[in-house]
């Protein structure tokens, strides 16, 4: 299989999007660690249709204009990760879970640190929303994109998440 990628401007930095045959591989940030979500060999390609697809989705999430993306994801991971990474897509848009309460979801509630290991290891970055994953009070916890980035998205959907930051959608769309 052959991965391909496209580089794309965003207002958290360059992130690299990686295809694979199976959906979308990875969402990376532009200094992240190689060893953190190791990826065979890409090629670029500006015109994959689903590279393109991700980038006009992201551009469309921080435009404050998309809250969930609809794209095929291929999570290549152990089952725990799997598990962990499938019960980030069901924390809603500005909303934070502890990884505590993480824990809980995927059924094993002792498993704070490993729940915690495996959400460093998402490879699906924003698509997949780790960063609305809190540490104990609410604290901002580590975060491969830089706790700078986390801070951004959460407070991007916090701008546009509940009544008023739909009202403000629709005044911008008229």
């Amino acid at each position: 299989m052959m991965l391909l990628h496209k580089v794309m401007a965003s207002p958290v930095g360059r992130l690299k999007l990686v295809a694979g045959d199976g959906g979308l591989k990875a969402v990376l940030w532009e200094h992240d660690d190689p060893r953190r979500v190791p990826l065979e060999a890409s090629r670029a390609s500006a015109s994959h249709p689903l590279l393109v697809e991700t980038e006009a989705q992201l551009g469309q999430y921080f435009a404050g204009e998309r809250r969930h993306f609809q794209l095929p994801l291929d999570f290549a991971g152990t089952p725990f990760q799997q598990a962990v990474w499938r019960a980030l897509l069901d924390i809603g848009y500005g909303a934070t879970r502890s990884y505590e309460e993480l824990a809980r979801r995927i059924g094993k509630p002792t498993a704070c640190r490993a729940v915690g290991a495996a959400n460093g290891r998402n490879p699906l970055s924003i698509v997949v929303p780790c960063h609305r994953v809190l540490g104990k009070r609410g604290a901002l916890t580590g975060f491969a994109g830089g706790l700078e980035a986390k801070s951004y998205l959460l407070d991007l959907e916090r701008r546009w998440a509940g009544p008023s930051g739909l009202r403000i959608l629709r005044e911008c769309r008229s």
